[in-house]
């Protein structure tokens, strides 16, 4: 929820953003802005210094705060932003005329089941769909191991609170990781341990260290397209990581939400490596198509049927028919696979111009991990010399929106910024990346890093 101090800031930016206060034009003073907005002094004093940090604003000893120059605010004065930090797609890529048509199907087919609660577990017809979508990712599964959520959250949120049949209660997470998840156990006050996970992979003693002495009920894990890294674990990190699994009783709960996107036809899932007994496979549809459908889909092992059956149904009773029914229609037309296929090639090229650009425009000694292979998301990785939430300000001044990386409050947190190419385009691609190689270089960034590195 926004505070007081926070919409009074918010107030007065939009104010000189849309010309309301003029450039050069004196502010009202510190005591007449508490008796308008109803605060204390300090709150405004506050809010003038966040504003003079975001160069709107700026003080004159003895006379008050005065609207920077025109110039300074030109950027701030632009219709159109670069959007790096956004995760969901692009309305104008959704063929919604499609879906339209698939919801009026359903209204159709389905119109018996919209009056009644039907199973929790999911459409008995949708999760044969799902079974056969998930058989071309190498998972095979009965469709009594298929789950069908309301989005993927929900799915997370359910599994870090149930008990697990190993009957362990740690749970085991990459640093940095989707922030998700984070919050979805932080509501649950579920005892959490972070490991560290690099462009080049995870420290595999400390895994097998967490996974014989820790307790660890199951291990959260973005094997593919990682969020925010944007890097991939390699088949022998997947076949490792399924054989210590089995071999210490942890489970993985592998969030495979971008398996749509994926170009290496022989990128196989960790239950391609004997791991299905203790693999929790996820699969979420919001990246290809419209998050608001809120569907999702995981396959468990037989051992949590009843347990999940029984949490599902007490946290929503069923997951929305007509959801479900879209969901199925899309399937089963094959327009589910056009559409996929069409993101998938768009998304590689915006991910080829990205590195191109970056590696063209970006401080030669700048560390970033950008994917060969497909995906949504890079990272740029900052020195301790840089305070990435002053950067990630300074973009935002100049029209570029990035992500800062959260960690595990217990867990040491690393510089990290997160690019996404969902809502960009090669314009935007080339502005946006100019600029942040401009604001890395004006805080000297090349002075206190090493080489640079690629990852596939």
């Amino acid at each position: 929820m926004t505070n007081k101090k926070e919409t009074i800031q918010q107030i007065i930016r939009s104010d000189i953003v849309n010309g309301l206060l003029k450039p050069g034009q004196k502010l009202p003073s510190i005591r007449k802005q508490s008796q308008r907005f109803g605060c204390s002094l300090n709150t405004i004093i506050g809010v003038y210094q966040e504003l003079e940090n975001q160069y709107l604003i700026y003080s004159r000893p003895k006379s008050g705060y005065y609207v920077v120059a025109k110039e300074a605010l030109l950027p701030l004065l632009q219709t159109k932003r670069i959007d790096f930090a956004s995760a969901a797609p692009d309305p104008a890529s959704i063929p919604q005329i499609d879906f339209r048509q698939c919801l009026n199907k359903a209204m159709e087919l389905f119109e018996a089941s919209i009056f009644t609660y039907p199973d929790p577990q999911g459409l008995l017809s949708l999760r044969q769909e799902i079974v056969k979508l998930f058989q071309q990712q190498q998972v095979f599964p009965s469709e009594q191991q298929v789950f069908i959520f309301s989005g993927a959250q929900q799915a997370l949120h359910l599994l870090a609170g149930m008990p697990f049949p190993n009957g362990k209660t740690n749970i085991l997470v990459e640093q940095p990781t989707y922030w998700g998840m984070l919050a979805a156990l932080k509501t649950q006050r579920q005892t959490v341990i972070g490991i560290e996970r690099t462009p080049d992979g995870i420290d595999w003693l400390t895994l097998e260290r967490h996974f014989q002495s820790n307790n660890i009920k199951f291990f959260y894990t973005i094997s593919r397209f990682h969020n925010p890294l944007g890097t991939s674990y390699t088949a022998e990190d997947k076949q490792r990581l399924a054989e210590l699994a089995k071999a210490n009783d942890v489970y993985i709960v592998k969030d495979d939400y971008l398996a749509d996107l994926e170009t290496n036809s022989k990128a196989d899932p960790i239950h391609a490596y004997n791991g299905a007994s203790h693999v929790i496979y996820l699969r979420s549809f919001s990246k290809v198509m419209m998050p608001g459908l809120r569907i999702a889909a995981a396959t468990v092992p037989d051992s949590f049927i009843p347990l999940l059956q029984w949490h599902k149904h007490t946290a929503d009773l069923s997951t929305s028919v007509l959801s479900q029914g879209v969901l199925e229609i899309y399937l089963k037309s094959g327009m589910y696979a056009h559409h996929a296929k069409q993101m998938k090639s768009l998304y590689n090229h915006r991910m080829k111009q990205l590195r191109e650009i970056s590696q063209r425009l970006l401080p030669k000694e700048c560390l970033y991990s950008i994917p060969y292979c497909g995906g949504l998301f890079a990272s740029i990785h900052l020195p301790d010399s840089i305070h990435t939430e002053d950067l990630v300000k300074r973009l935002e001044n100049r029209g570029v929106d990035v992500l800062a990386t959260q960690f595990l409050s217990s867990f040491p947190k690393l510089n990290l910024l997160r690019l996404s190419i969902i809502r960009t385009d090669e314009h935007d691609i080339e502005e946006g990346i100019r600029i942040i190689a401009e604001e890395l270089e004006r805080t000297q960034y090349t002075s206190s890093i090493p080489k640079p590195f690629f990852r596939l």
